[in-house]
């Protein structure tokens, strides 16, 4: 009888092990998962008292996706997640983050938790006034270069999060970050192949730091500016042909017409000369098939990192024979830059495509927005 007064009792002690170990991989609660209009590389399920954020495409030959459970450090009090089933447990509130690259920069700013920010790799490409303030005052730390943090920098900040970018996930600094038990979440917006789709990353950054419903909002705002913008293009009868790069090395890059430039070209309602090719990197063509295709080009954009017509010319003669460059009708982004010479392009510009398909009509179709004046492009002087 004793024997099999214990054997009941063990059975009983390992069913609420195997349950309590069950229930630390996922608590059993009620599911949502938040629809996303156009982004596909994460994906976010809110439960009860927590979210589950899965990013599914870090880079582009990702072989795993990665999983992170958001939850308030009242409720992981009470509860157990098994640390093993996922790849960060990110507890809130935040209050001091760490972030990567300058593509970050915006979400922080436009959800107001960019004094959350304490290390950044590069500052002197920070363009934001806010956070250069932040920069100048020395709340925010030096940490190197994204391929080699300074994780001893890192770990003495002790961030609640490190927001990484990789491109194929061989970051040896951010696994040794995530070692230590900081949690490092990769972000994966520039994969997208939409403007919208990665100006919809706000959303992550809404739903690490709580504020869903204003990333949402600031989300819709942008969405709205950008269709009504596409819907304006589309009154233009004539269309300006476009050319686009420029020539390194002998190599002409150029946006392909499948890229997020090339759709940004398309719902400026343009005659971008390689909208047909398809392809996820930039094409790289000889001079002689540029010169051919696009010697008469009404428009020349974004000619690379030149900053003036003569820089231009001197880097390569060729660059003169265009229509476009006789008549000065180049324009670019390359000028526009912060107190340090960051580029407010590569900054702002994947979260504020509004801003850049206006600047593409005001330059193509003038008089359809005439008050406006663009962002980020200028005229190549």
């Amino acid at each position: 009888m004793r024997t099999l007064v214990l054997f009941f009792v063990l059975a009983i002690l390992f069913s609420c092990k195997e349950e309590k170990a069950v229930n630390s991989i996922l608590p059993n609660t009620n599911r949502e998962h938040i629809k996303l209009k156009y982004a596909k590389g994460f994906s976010i399920t809110k439960h009860d008292h927590f979210t589950l954020v899965e990013v599914l495409k870090p880079w582009p030959k990702a072989e795993k996706s990665y999983k992170y459970v958001v939850v308030s450090k009242e409720y992981l009090a009470k509860t157990s997640f098994m640390k093993d089933a996922y790849d960060g447990i990110i507890i809130t509130p935040i209050e001091k983050s760490v972030v990567t690259s300058t593509t970050h920069l915006p979400a922080l700013e436009l959800l107001e938790v960019q004094k959350t920010l304490v290390g950044f790799p590069g500052t002197d490409y920070i363009s934001s006034k806010s956070i250069r303030q932040q920069v100048d005052n020395g709340n925010i730390r030096e940490l190197g270069k994204n391929e080699g943090l300074n994780t001893e920098v890192i770990l003495e900040l002790n961030p609640n999060i490190v927001v990484g970018f990789g491109i194929d996930g061989g970051n040896k600094s951010l696994e040794t970050i995530k070692k230590s038990g900081i949690p490092v979440i990769y972000n994966g917006d520039w994969v997208e192949h939409s403007p919208l789709a990665k100006a919809e990353w706000i959303k992550l950054f809404g739903t690490l730091y709580n504020k869903e419903k204003a990333a949402d909002s600031i989300f819709n705002q942008i969405e709205n500016d950008y269709l009504e913008a596409k819907t304006l293009a589309k009154k233009v009868k004539s269309k300006p042909t476009v050319l686009s790069g420029a020539m390194h090395n002998d190599v002409w890059y150029l946006p392909n017409g499948s890229s997020t430039e090339g759709q940004l070209l398309k719902d400026a309602n343009v005659n971008y000369l390689w909208s047909d090719t398809e392809g996820s990197g930039s094409l790289k063509l000889n001079f002689e098939s540029v010169l051919i295709k696009a010697k008469n080009a009404d428009i020349w954009l974004s000619p690379s990192n030149y900053s003036s017509m003569e820089s231009l010319k001197n880097s390569n003669e060729n660059h003169g024979l265009f229509d476009a460059f006789k008549s000065k009708n180049i324009y670019t982004f390359s000028n526009t830059t912060g107190d340090k010479g960051g580029v407010i392009y590569y900054e702002l510009g994947m979260t504020r495509p509004d801003l850049v398909l206006k600047d593409i009509i005001k330059i193509c179709h003038p008089e359809l927005l005439e008050s406006y004046e663009p962002y980020f492009f200028k005229p190549l002087e």
